[in-house]
């Protein structure tokens, strides 16, 4: 069913728009070959991801800072492994893979398409809880940064989703009503949750279909947008 009165889309970016699982391992794979770093690429990812979202979650909550995710994530899953790195190269590795990150650009199936029926109706912006000097470079390299009209990234707030600041921040940034806006991302607690508390209808980009309320709008391709957009 069409939800009616929308005037602006916000986007999560990473999970929802960019497929930051495809690029991340290819980073991964770059930085360890060019390090000589001896170790199962798919054995390290099969750590690395749950260990990330951990810390991920306690960067949202405000307990870690930038610094401290990247090396500990890494540390972490080196040990996990059994592989013996020193701080020096867990250092370099973790600022290399931030440099090497947006030199992949995958992007979710149905993108171009999506964002370009969205515009004809909708001003489009972008709510990230990602590094300001990253993302976007992602959102240009990606070649999709012209579709949007404004980009919120929690750096430059200084609050992360789910915090209701930044997406008030965000509302201000483009001049946008909550009762006419709806947000779109994968994440439960920082997009879902965080948008309905700020008053902003949501939907999940539930692309590992997983088991949610069903309260909860939700598509598993970008291109069921179009069933309520």
């Amino acid at each position: 069913m069409k939800i009616k009165n929308i005037t602006d889309i916000f986007f999560d970016l990473d999970h929802t728009l960019w497929d930051f699982d495809k690029n991340s391992k290819l980073t991964f794979d770059k930085i360890f070959r060019m390090h000589d770093v001896q170790i199962n690429l798919d054995e390290f990812i099969e750590h690395y991801e749950p260990i990330n979202l951990q810390y991920w979650k306690l960067y949202r909550d405000e307990k870690i800072d930038k610094a401290y995710l990247r090396f500990n994530r890494l540390n972490d899953t080196f040990k996990r492994l059994g592989f013996k790195a020193d701080s020096t190269l867990t250092h370099k590795l973790s600022q290399d893979y931030i440099s090497h990150l947006t030199t992949f650009n995958h992007l979710f199936k149905d993108v171009f398409y999506i964002l370009e029926y969205l515009q004809e109706n909708y001003r489009l912006h972008v709510i990230t809880n990602g590094f300001n000097e990253v993302q976007k470079r992602k959102l240009k390299n990606a070649n999709i940064d012209h579709f949007f009209h404004t980009v919120t990234d929690s750096e430059s707030v200084g609050v992360k989703k789910p915090n209701a600041k930044i997406f008030n921040y965000a509302l201000q940034q483009a001049q946008a009503k909550p009762s006419t806006s709806i947000m779109i991302g994968d994440n439960l607690e920082a997009d879902i949750e965080g948008a309905l508390n700020a008053g902003i209808d949501a939907i999940c980009f539930n692309v590992h279909n997983a088991k949610i309320d069903g309260s909860i709008k939700q598509i598993t391709q970008l291109h069921e947008l179009q069933h309520y957009l």
